[in-house]
C-alpha cells in the first residue's frame, strides 16, 4: 500500500516564503547532479539547458477569484472560485456560518450579484443575478486568492508578482508557480542559447490546496482541472524528441497536462478536464525533467516529484534544502529535476 505518512517532512515555519523576492527572478535554484546537490541563483538553469531542448510553459492567467460579501439576512459569505463553468457561472467553495440554499442571493458591496443555483459535494455553483459576465465581476470585486499557507492578505505587489510574465489564458485561480521566476530578459536568453519555448494551458483550482485524506494513496481522488495541449504543442514535442533532445516541464501543471495528454500511449491533442494523479508505477512519456518549486509535506505534488526522482532522493533534496535555507512553497526558490542529469557520470 502507498502510505501518505511516507511522504512528510519537518518544515520550520519561517522558511514558508511569505513575499516573493524584491525583484523577479532573483530567487535560488537547486540541482541535483551527478549524485550530488548544487545551490545557484535562477539564472543558472540557462547553463543546464543545451540547444534544441524545449521547456513547456503553463499559459494560464489567475484570476481574482476570492470575494467577500453577505447573505441578504446579514451573514458574512467568503467565495472561493474553483474554477468558471459559463460566461454566468461559477463553481465555488463557500465559508459561511451556514451553507447557502438553492435560491439564495449574495450581496457584493451591498448588492445582490450572484444566486445559489446547485451544490456538487463540497462545492457550489453560483450565477449573476443579471446575467453579466462573471468575469468582470470578479475584474470589478474580487481579490487575488494567496494560498492558504501566506498568512496575509493580498497587496498590490501580488497583481504583478502572483501572475507569470507569460500569463494569457484566464482561468486559474492559483498561479503556476514554477513559471513565476522567469523574467522576459531570461526568456531570451534561453532562446538566443537555442532553446525552445512551447504554451500550453492548464488552469490551477483550488482544490490544489486540499489535502489528502487518506492514509492509502490509492484511496485518493484527485480534483479535476482544465486544460489545452494544442496540436501545435505536440508537433513542437515531437520534432525534439525525434532531435534527441529534451522535454523539460516548467512546474506540475505543465507535467500533469503534458502527460494527461499521453494516457494513451502517445501524446495527442487533448482538450478537457484531467485528475491525474502521478504516484509511484506511473510511466512518464512526455517529460525528461521538471522545474518546480518546493512542494507541502503529504501532498500529491510531493508524490508526483517522489514518482520522477525516486521517493528517497527526494527525501535528501528537501532534507539540503531546509539545511540551507531554501524559502519554500508558492513565492519560494525552485529546483531542477532531471533523472538524466542526476545520474549521469562525469
Amino acid at each position: 500500500m502507498l502510505k501518505l505518512s511516507d511522504y512528510d517532512y519537518h518544515l520550520p515555519e519561517e522558511l514558508i516564503a511569505q513575499f516573493p523576492p524584491k525583484v523577479r527572478g532573483t530567487s535560488r535554484l537547486l540541482i541535483p547532479y551527478h549524485g550530488e546537490i548544487r545551490d545557484h541563483s535562477f539564472d543558472a538553469l540557462v547553463e543546464y539547458l543545451h540547444p534544441g531542448d524545449r521547456i513547456v510553459i503553463n499559459n494560464t492567467r489567475v484570476l481574482p477569484a476570492r470575494l467577500f460579501g453577505q447573505k441578504e439576512t446579514g451573514g458574512k459569505v467568503e467565495i472561493m472560485v474553483e474554477r468558471l463553468l459559463t460566461e454566468t457561472d461559477i463553481l465555488a467553495q463557500i465559508k459561511a456560518s451556514k451553507a447557502l440554499k438553492v435560491g439564495q442571493k449574495v450581496l457584493i458591496e451591498g448588492e445582490p450579484r450572484l444566486e445559489m443555483v446547485a451544490r456538487d459535494d463540497h462545492f457550489f455553483q453560483l450565477r449573476t443575478i443579471d446575467g453579466s459576465a462573471i468575469a468582470q465581476l470578479l475584474e470589478t470585486y474580487g481579490h487575488l486568492p494567496l494560498p492558504p499557507y501566506i498568512t496575509r492578505s493580498d497587496e498590490e505587489l501580488d497583481q504583478s508578482r502572483y501572475q507569470t510574465v507569460f500569463n494569457k489564458e484566464e482561468g486559474a485561480v492559483a498561479a503556476p508557480t514554477a513559471g513565476l521566476h522567469f523574467t522576459e530578459e531570461l526568456l531570451d536568453q534561453l532562446r538566443q542559447k537555442g532553446v525552445d519555448i512551447t504554451e500550453i494551458t492548464l488552469h490551477v483550482g483550488a482544490g490544489t490546496f486540499q489535502p489528502i485524506r487518506s492514509e492509502n494513496l490509492d484511496e485518493h481522488q484527485m480534483h479535476k482541472e482544465w486544460i489545452s495541449v494544442p496540436e501545435s504543442a505536440v508537433e513542437e514535442i515531437k520534432a525534439t524528441k525525434a532531435a534527441g533532445k529534451r522535454v523539460i516541464a516548467i512546474g506540475t501543471t505543465a507535467v500533469r497536462a503534458l502527460e494527461s495528454a499521453a494516457l494513451s500511449g502517445e501524446l495527442q491533442p487533448f482538450v478537457g478536464d484531467t485528475n491525474i494523479f502521478i504516484k509511484p508505477g506511473f510511466k512518464f512519456r512526455v517529460i525528461d525533467g521538471l522545474l518546480t518549486n518546493f512542494h507541502l509535506p503529504k501532498s500529491t505534488l510531493l508524490v508526483l516529484v517522489s514518482t520522477l526522482m525516486g521517493k528517497k532522493r527526494i527525501e535528501e533534496i528537501y532534507q539540503h534544502a531546509v539545511k540551507e535555507h531554501y524559502r519554500f512553497f508558492s513565492y519560494g526558490d525552485s529546483m531542477l529535476l532531471v533523472p538524466e542529469l542526476d545520474r549521469a557520470k562525469e
